[in-house]
């Protein structure tokens, strides 16, 4: 682990540039336990270097309009339409694999309500409680460490898990596109799992909201060209729509109202 004053100058590096951020971004991005970061959380607010929220830590005063750590209910109604989109893209019996994410919970329960006879292989434990109440799917679930916050499963005997498979779609989202199209995540043990999952499906699709194009983190996942299809729910800058049309890539915006 690193020394504790070089774990707080990265922190406060962290939060000052993207204002806020969760505790299970802060951990991923160290790579120390979640339970550390509280503490260090914790210590910088009493010495006065950033203001502590619940699940997370602010560059102080009010947090900005969208960056709070309810931020994923402010965008549920944007994640549902996305999610219903994917899922009429899904054919019955199909094969896929879904990854981690409340865009990812979403479409788990749009495909519950709308397709039958799947084959899921996921590495959240939240996506697969969700489509096995379905006696009609085959629910696999990945081997590997379970991250304590969001469910997510992640590791080196993940990937492994994943290369076992070829599957007809992978359903994955992301934590931020960079304006060349990047697509970046803070876990780089999250990342190796979804390169996996494009590695190995024939179809690949991409669920983001609009706030995911205004986002970035850490650790490069590939690119936004490599995906068949991109759901979101407002049409992408000119820039990045001229880079899908090139690419062949097909943008569908979901209707969330």
């Amino acid at each position: 682990m690193k020394p504790k004053i070089q774990r707080h100058g990265e922190i406060l590096s962290l939060v000052r540039r993207h204002q806020f951020m969760s505790v299970d971004e802060l951990a991923a991005a160290l790579d120390v336990t979640p339970q550390t970061i509280r503490r260090d959380i914790r210590e910088l607010e009493e010495a006065g270097s950033l203001k502590r929220h619940h699940g997370g830590a602010s560059s102080g005063g009010n947090l900005p309009e969208g960056l709070p750590a309810n931020r994923q209910i402010q965008c549920q109604n944007e994640k549902n339409a996305i999610a219903r989109l994917i899922a009429e893209h899904i054919p019955d019996e199909s094969s896929l694999f879904v990854s981690i994410g409340t865009t990812m919970e979403a479409v788990a329960s749009e495909l519950v309500r709308r397709r039958g006879s799947l084959r899921i292989i996921t590495n959240n434990i939240h996506v697969a409680s969700i489509v096995s109440a379905r006696t009609d799917y085959t629910v696999i679930i990945t081997s590997g460490v379970v991250r304590p916050l969001d469910g997510g499963i992640t590791g080196v005997a993940t990937v492994d898990f994943i290369n076992q498979f070829k599957v007809d779609y992978a359903v994955m989202s992301t934590h931020g596109v960079e304006s060349d199209g990047s697509l970046l995540d803070y876990d780089y043990k999250e990342v190796s799992v979804m390169q996996a999952m494009i590695a190995n499906a024939r179809v690949r699709f991409l669920g983001v909201d609009h706030s995911k194009f205004r986002s970035n983190a850490l650790v490069r996942l590939g690119d936004i060209t490599a995906f068949d299809k991109v759901f979101t729910d407002r049409l992408p800058d000119t820039v990045m729509q001229k880079m899908l049309k090139e690419a062949g890539v097909e943008c569908l915006i979901a209707d969330a109202v």
